[in-house]
């Protein structure tokens, strides 16, 4: 996959006329892998939930795969996963289930399974490592195995973009190493991903490009900021505000 995948200009994004977002432009190509990093508030999965109209924008334009996002109707080719969202919602499913809805905008409501269907299924099962606990009530799962669940209900659509809001926070080990494997699987098909983190962990060799977000605006556009000083010793992974010169800065200068 070539050219823009995403394209935002100007974004703007106020909740109560307090700006969240101010002025943001942001261009995500095919087979780019970008995280998008800052401080807890600093507009990073608000930045998300615009690009995927979520919530309004006051200013400014989204494109997705090259169309005006309030034209843009191919939503099976975006895959989307929420923050902190558990798996069962309350409902009592399997996790073949909750995976299988993953199909529902690709086939629509009303068709049956086909064999397509299923294989695509066992396969984001088998990508996230939970193939053997496909029969299993989702509510039986720890908190990692329902947010690999979510993941693979994204993946089971068969996506070409994968959107993820923080998918490691708080989760054990190893689900942050089947995230990685899964994703990494994704992006060898051709897939993009846009990811919001706090700390990337075993992600951070999957990432090309980082964004950080500082009070609404990205105050850089690059390689992942390195920890600096008192943040690079060991049992410091605190993220804080990467600012322009002058100020408090994440991982270091820009």
């Amino acid at each position: 996959m070539s050219g823009d995948v995403i394209a935002v200009r100007g974004a703007a994004v106020a909740y109560g006329g307090r700006p969240v977002l101010t002025g943001v432009d942001l261009q995500v190509r095919g087979g780019e892998v970008v995280a998008v990093l800052g401080a807890n508030g600093s507009g990073k999965s608000t930045l998300i939930r615009a690009i995927l109209g979520l919530v309004p924008l006051a200013a400014g334009e989204v494109d997705l795969f090259g169309t005006p996002r309030r034209r843009f109707r191919q939503w099976w080719r975006v895959g989307y996963v929420p923050q902190r969202l558990g798996a069962g919602s309350g409902v009592p499913a399997t996790v073949r289930e909750v995976v299988s809805a993953g199909r529902l905008a690709r086939r629509g409501l009303l068709r049956p399974a086909r064999a397509a269907d299923r294989r695509a299924v066992d396969a984001a099962l088998d990508s996230v490592g939970l193939a053997d606990r496909a029969a299993d009530p989702v509510g039986t799962l720890s908190g990692g195995q329902q947010q690999r669940t979510l993941i693979a209900r994204a993946l089971a659509g068969e996506p070409e973009l994968l959107v993820l809001d923080e998918p490691t926070a708080g989760v054990d080990a190893a689900s942050q190493e089947a995230f990685a494997g899964a994703l990494a699987r994704f992006v060898g098909h051709g897939g993009t991903v846009l990811l919001v983190a706090h700390e990337l962990g075993p992600l951070e060799p999957l990432i090309s490009r980082a964004i950080v977000v500082h009070q609404g605006a990205i105050v850089h556009d690059g390689a992942v900021p390195r920890p600096a000083g008192h943040h690079a010793e060991p049992g410091h992974d605190h993220v804080h505000p990467h600012a322009p010169s002058g100020h408090e800065t994440m991982w270091g200068a820009p």
